[in-house]
């Protein structure tokens, strides 16, 4: 089970990083700098750029410990209540991490933008899972039964 302080650091962490990135994204792709040799399209990009990089740890934190203190446990002991949003957001987590480093490496543009348009729909699904995953589920923590 979920502490209250797993729960608060893992809502903590996707509010950061997934508003950061949606925000990244935005001055990346939509705007254009009023100078055509600029870099930044915008001038708070870097700090939007420099937040999203420093909140992805803590997001891939509370997404491991999320994963071992509750996920294994509802899926081993059969439990049914958001079952489809926490499956849907377990399965975007591994892409979207793996994307998101892969982002900071590759060079050649074909692949760069195959690989940015992975991480921006897997971020997507995952925002939208998470955000279904607690509006469905109970709010109050519910004990799940212990090794015997």
């Amino acid at each position: 089970m979920m502490s209250r302080l797993e729960s608060a650091l893992l809502m903590l962490a996707t509010v950061l990083a997934g508003g950061s990135g949606l925000v990244l994204h935005i001055m990346k792709e939509w705007m254009t700098a009023p100078d055509p040799f600029a870099v930044a399209h915008h001038p708070w990009q870097p700090f939007v750029l420099k937040l999203h990089v420093l909140s992805v740890p803590f997001l891939v934190l509370a997404l491991g410990m999320t994963v071992t203190a509750h996920a294994l446990a509802r899926l081993t002991a059969g439990r049914r209540s958001g079952r489809r949003s926490g499956v849907a957001v377990l399965g975007t987590v591994v892409p979207m991490i793996l994307s998101g480093v892969l982002i900071q490496v590759l060079t050649t543009p074909t692949a760069l933008r195959a690989t940015v348009w992975t991480h921006l729909l897997t971020s997507l699904v995952y925002l939208g899972a998470y955000s279904v995953h607690q509006i469905v589920t109970p709010s109050r923590p519910e004990t799940l039964p212990g090794p015997s």
